[in-house]
């Protein structure tokens, strides 16, 4: 399959709940009503703790806007370690957000057609980089690339951010290739 900024679904290998199956515990864990018409969630509802801590996660890791990278670049970080992970429908759903909240579509694009070694603006390049190194092996993110996102513009706080945006990815990309594929 082909990477894309298109709309893709997901078919879970294991059976997820149905929607008639989920108690107040399960509702409370998604957080958010309208992921219950996500296979994806679930699926991962069938341990209502563990889905309320990612999901609450994510929403913190992507939603605040108490300072740090602006959204377009957290979900810049997510698209590229996706990539690289092969994850081809967390790469669709984050580039699309990426090149929302950016008003760069090209931009994503040509890293979805091209790989993470796609020319980008200097900005991109260091926060593509970063994610992409964190991605590979925690140890593989060096002084080198924390000194080229500051020198990108980046404080702690935006450093942090990619930081976050790219490991809470490189896991949850891991978890959807193990519990399904795109369609």
């Amino acid at each position: 399959m082909k990477f894309t900024q298109d709309h893709l679904g997901w078919r879970p290998w294991l059976a997820p709940l149905a929607e008639e199956e989920l108690t107040d515990e399960h509702w409370e864990a998604l957080v958010d009503k309208g992921r219950a018409a996500s296979p994806y969630f679930l699926l991962l509802a069938r341990d209502p703790h563990i889905l309320h801590a990612r999901t609450k996660t994510d929403l913190d890791i992507f939603h605040n806007a108490d300072g740090g990278l602006p959204r377009a670049e957290r979900e810049l970080a997510a698209t590229a370690v996706s990539r690289h992970n092969g994850c081809v429908f967390c790469a669709s759903v984050h580039a699309r957000f990426a090149g929302h909240y950016a008003k760069r579509a090209d931009d994503v694009q040509r890293l979805l057609d091209d790989g993470v070694d796609a020319p980008q603006d200097p900005r991109w390049r260091a926060v593509v980089d970063a994610a992409v190194a964190l991605a590979a092996t925690p140890t593989a993110l060096t002084g080198k690339h924390v000194a080229a996102l500051r020198e990108a513009g980046l404080d702690d706080l935006a450093i942090s951010d990619v930081i976050h945006s790219a490991a809470f990815f490189n896991w949850a990309n891991r978890l959807m290739l193990s519990l399904g594929e795109p369609e």
